[in-house]
């Protein structure tokens, strides 16, 4: 089956609502994120039907990391690549943003760490854990030279002008 992943304009009402439906159906238990910040991707068949969605936003700790917020597949079109697919679209903006790292957790969710993982996620531990107790933390090095790059800035930063 062929599946198209589109990057859509949040601004569009009816576009916001067919982000909260899936998020409701996917993800039934989990609050909704609300779809009005960040960069957003629904996946559709070839007949249209939304199938999937993804979320990216700034993160809120870090001004050169994205966070994947939310994403999901509906349960009859899960095991087709859609969840990778959604990731590297979100990897391909951080890209473009200009991002150093992505970093996202999982609770619980085993298949959707295997995605991380095969995309190139690594686990880690962060200083101010944001999610559950039990989460599972994710980054990914968007640019080979992030972590270089993030020193430079903390030097220039930390000079003291005469």
């Amino acid at each position: 089956m062929n599946f198209t992943v589109k990057k859509v304009d949040i601004r569009n009402p009816s576009i916001q609502s067919v982000l909260v439906f899936l998020q409701k159906k996917i993800l039934p238990s989990d609050s909704v994120y609300k779809p009005d910040r960040g960069h957003w991707w629904i996946a559709y068949t070839k007949d249209g039907k939304p199938v999937g969605f993804a979320g990216l936003v700034r993160s809120m700790q870090w001004s050169d990391t994205g966070y994947l917020c939310r994403a999901g597949v509906l349960y009859e079109y899960t095991g087709k690549g859609l969840q990778k697919r959604l990731i590297k679209a979100r990897l391909v903006m951080a890209k473009k943003l200009g991002w150093s790292w992505v970093i996202t957790d999982t609770t619980n969710n085993p298949a959707s760490a295997n995605s991380l993982i095969s995309c190139g996620f690594k686990i880690y531990r962060p200083g101010n854990p944001w999610s559950f107790r039990n989460a599972i933390y994710w980054k990914y090095k968007v640019h080979p030279d992030a972590v270089q790059r993030s020193e430079r800035k903390k030097k220039e930063t930390s000079r003291v002008q005469p």
